[in-house]
């Protein structure tokens, strides 16, 4: 897997359904462990709530798990995954909490409300592409600060750190299939003056 699409970070959202609130929550996992105790958090938060349905994916093993909570049978949770699933969100939790308003929605009522519970919360969580990063580093003069900073930023790279000390180090990551090009990059408008360090490679968030 090249890359992959996540949520960056914890969030909520919510609507209300014929006097039925829903209350979408997401968070970032990358393990069941961390999931469970994502839900049972909030079902401690809403433990008067009617309902606390939920559903999970993660990358790794491509696990997926969800629960209708006692709603009908494959009208929550299943609509709530698979949301995740068409949006090809991996590594998060969805937590779609109801109080019940005395309205029934009916089945395809029900399937719509929790996918649209779904569908806001993955985007108040703010949905990312994740790819292969390499992570480099460069040490520049202070005269040539401004124009390698630019030069980074033009190239699309992402700026990690920056060191002010007796030089500047920048510390930057870009997409793995593109390091040879901004170390050549480098290279060519410093005429070789400066090298790039190679520091690791991870999965980081891909601009």
């Amino acid at each position: 897997m090249e890359e992959y699409k996540t949520i960056e970070f914890e969030s909520s959202d919510c609507f209300v359904e014929k006097k039925s609130k829903f209350i979408g929550y997401v968070k970032p996992v990358k393990s069941s462990e961390e999931a469970v105790e994502f839900i049972n958090e909030i079902k401690s938060k809403h433990w008067d709530a009617t309902h606390n349905v939920y559903a999970y994916v993660l990358k790794d093993n491509n696990i997926q798990r969800y629960s209708d909570d006692g709603e009908p049978s494959g009208m929550a949770g299943v609509p709530v995954l698979d949301v995740m699933l068409k949006e090809g969100i991996v590594d998060a939790c969805v937590v779609a909490t109801r109080y019940f308003g005395g309205t029934l929605l009916g089945a395809g009522g029900l399937v719509r409300a929790y996918s649209h519970t779904s569908k806001i919360a993955l985007e108040a969580g703010n949905i990312i592409t994740m790819a292969k990063c390499s992570v480099l580093r460069i040490t520049v003069p202070y005269n040539q600060y401004d124009r390698m900073n630019k030069l980074l930023t033009d190239f699309g790279a992402n700026i990690i750190n920056t060191d002010f000390s007796d030089n500047v180090i920048i510390e930057f990551s870009v997409r793995q299939t593109k390091e040879d090009e901004i170390k050549a990059l480098i290279t060519d408008n410093t005429n070789g003056t400066i090298e790039t360090e190679f520091i690791r490679n991870e999965f980081l968030k891909a601009s």
